[in-house]
């Protein structure tokens, strides 16, 4: 198998794995606003996610001098090992199909910071210690304090903006004599036709300007999950245990690899770091497959009832599922590996995905356009700190004896 020794090695995957892990949930993002059913757009993501780990196994866990290979570890007495490994893929997967609501409720760039913000107190501190700490304590602990500092900006930056868009909304209603507050709003697509800003010229339509109340109500009508009306407390709720869940993977994944709680027995070789993604995958698939088919007969926060056969002839946007699913499965593989080398706690690096995720939301989706003063200035405030904690925690890294 292929193994990564050098410390320049390991930041080149953490570097490649923070754009990927930044990248899938903009895409995930763009299905549900599109309309999308998230059941369906987790379906195809989870199956090339499971392939992601496969290309891996069978290329890097088969190239090279060092041993064991993936191959040869199957048949193993590893049991143990491979349990910690499923561990982590079922909570990774609860955690990312609670993202897929949280986004809708929160905004991507803010779940992204908070989960991930998360991630780095409660996960680092636990792989420092699993690691024999190997990290440099006294730089990478106050790097752990600006991600909880992060957090803090994270939720005040979503509160500020949702006082932004009542304000946007409530304003709308007065002027279009409508009702008093944004609860009264219509937003059937007759008053969306209604909302005058540019023109759209592909369907000779009005459309309205990104970031004012008609482009919020014109969100809301394509959008799959209905957010208007719904308490802010609901989506940072699911935010923050997303954020649990993501926090114990990478520990779990650490002791399936290093095997600190010696359950291995005796002259049985710990797990490479691509048999235990392999395992950690197909966990991750077969909760992702269990829970989304309940979810299409048993939809949670008011989506509409779907079923197998209709999501087998929704194609609408399935490449770009499958894309989310594959960046996602490469990114997670890549972190691994580099964690391997350096350390599970200064591989939490990869957290810094927000920056990435906050770029697209605001490339893509036009969040804070027309926000206020005081937000702009929190979201200022949030990425700079989160850019500081990313550079003290990546100095943080150390080296993993053989």
């Amino acid at each position: 198998m292929y193994v990564v020794e050098s410390k320049g090695g390991a930041i080149v995957c953490m570097l490649f794995s923070l754009f990927f892990l930044g990248t899938w949930p903009a895409i995930m993002t763009l299905l549900e606003r599109r309309g999308r059913l998230p059941q369906h757009t987790y379906l195809d993501y989870t199956m090339t996610n499971l392939l992601a780990a496969v290309i891996i196994a069978f290329t890097f866990g088969e190239i090279g001098s060092g041993e064991p290979n993936f191959l040869t570890q199957l048949p193993q007495d590893n049991w143990p090992s491979v349990l910690f490994a499923m561990a982590g893929g079922v909570v990774l997967s609860i955690g990312n199909l609670s993202t897929q609501y949280a986004w809708a409720f929160v905004g991507l760039s803010v779940t992204e910071v908070i989960t991930s913000s998360i991630t780095v107190v409660i996960g680092t501190t636990l792989n420092y210690y699993l690691d024999d700490k190997i990290n440099r304590a006294e730089i990478l602990f106050p790097g752990v304090g600006c991600f909880l500092v992060a957090v803090c900006f994270g939720s005040a930056v979503h509160a500020s903006n949702s006082a932004d868009n009542r304000a946007k909304l409530s304003s709308f209603s007065n002027d279009n004599k409508t009702g008093e507050g944004a609860a009264d709003i219509s937003v059937s697509k007759e008053t969306n036709l209604n909302i005058v800003g540019t023109k759209d010229l592909e369907n000779g339509s009005e459309k309205a300007k990104v970031g004012s109340a008609g482009f919020l109500i014109e969100l809301e009508n394509r959008r799959a999950i209905k957010v208007f009306g719904k308490s802010t407390m609901i989506g940072l709720t699911i935010t923050f245990f997303a954020g649990v869940c993501f926090s114990l993977f990478s520990p779990a994944f650490n002791l399936a690899t290093n095997d600190q709680w010696n359950t291995l027995k005796d002259g049985v070789p710990h797990l490479s770091v691509y048999t235990a993604f392999f395992y950690f995958s197909v966990s991750c698939f077969v909760i992702a497959i269990v829970l989304n088919i309940s979810f299409l007969y048993h939809p949670v926060l008011n989506l509409p009832r779907s079923s197998v056969r209709a999501y087998l002839t929704d194609w609408n946007g399935r490449g770009w599922a499958f894309l989310a699913g594959l960046l996602c499965g490469f990114g997670n593989g890549l972190q691994f590996m580099g964690g391997q080398a350096a350390g599970y706690a200064a591989a939490d690096a990869v957290q810094a995905l927000p920056l990435v995720s906050t770029f697209w939301g605001i490339l893509l989706f036009g969040e804070y356009r027309r926000s206020s003063r005081r937000t702009y200035i929190l979201l200022a405030g949030m990425l700079s700190m989160f850019i500081v904690a990313v550079g003290v925690l990546m100095a943080s890294s150390g080296h993993r004896k053989s």
